[in-house]
């Protein structure tokens, strides 16, 4: 219960005080996010965090000029694969077997089966696959925030193209998928602060088949 009364209390902030997060709790937060199940394990992502204000600064005309972007205490730019490489697929494996201690023969063929598939594809429809997982992550930190009594404002609301140029992401093989901004909520600049949650009733959202 605890969890989905943190949920109910959460909301997408419109307006941050500017107060800074304590690093534990940011922690926190970025490690639910590392902890998130993504496909074949492969985490095809980077979590880029600016405490940077002269960085915030320059994001922040590039995102619809969104006051959120400069008042967070930490902006998380959820960064994506641009493609899916041999280098990086044999990376997640090898450090499986590393930690684990040991090469297991399904493990290693399964390896071989994506060798065999991603690469080859072509690397627009990988980087979508990729941002599909940072999403799963995203939306992990953005309840793991909730449970820290943390705002974090989810934003598709900017350029990637400028985000990534600022950041020098292309260079990195990384593209811009989605920003998070953590910080603290300032309820008298905030319109939606007030305003009553609005959802589906579980009944227009869930369809049980027996």
């Amino acid at each position: 219960m605890e969890l989905l009364d943190k949920l109910n209390w959460r909301y997408a902030a419109k307006a941050m005080n500017g107060e800074t997060v304590p690093e534990d709790k940011i922690g926190r937060i970025l490690e639910a996010a590392r902890l998130a199940p993504t496909s074949s394990g492969l985490q095809p992502f980077e979590i880029i965090v600016i405490k940077n204000q002269a960085i915030k600064e320059k994001i922040k005309p590039v995102a619809w000029n969104q006051s959120v972007i400069t008042d967070c205490s930490h902006l998380l730019v959820f960064a994506a694969w641009d493609t899916y490489t041999a280098d990086r697929i044999n990376y997640i494996f090898d450090l499986t077997n590393d930690i684990r201690g040991f090469k297991n023969e399904g493990w290693e063929n399964y390896r071989q089966m994506l060798l065999n598939s991603y690469p080859q594809k072509d690397a627009e429809e990988n980087f979508n696959h990729a941002t599909k997982q940072a999403y799963i992550a995203f939306s992990q930190a953005i309840s793991a925030a909730a449970f820290e009594g943390v705002d974090a404002t989810p934003l598709e609301g900017f350029d990637p193209a400028a985000v990534d140029a600022i950041l020098g992401l292309r260079e990195k093989g990384l593209r811009s998928a989605v920003l998070l901004p953590l910080g603290y909520r300032k309820e008298d600049k905030d319109w939606l602060v007030n305003l009553v949650k609005v959802r589906k009733p579980m009944e227009d959202l869930v369809t049980v088949i027996d």
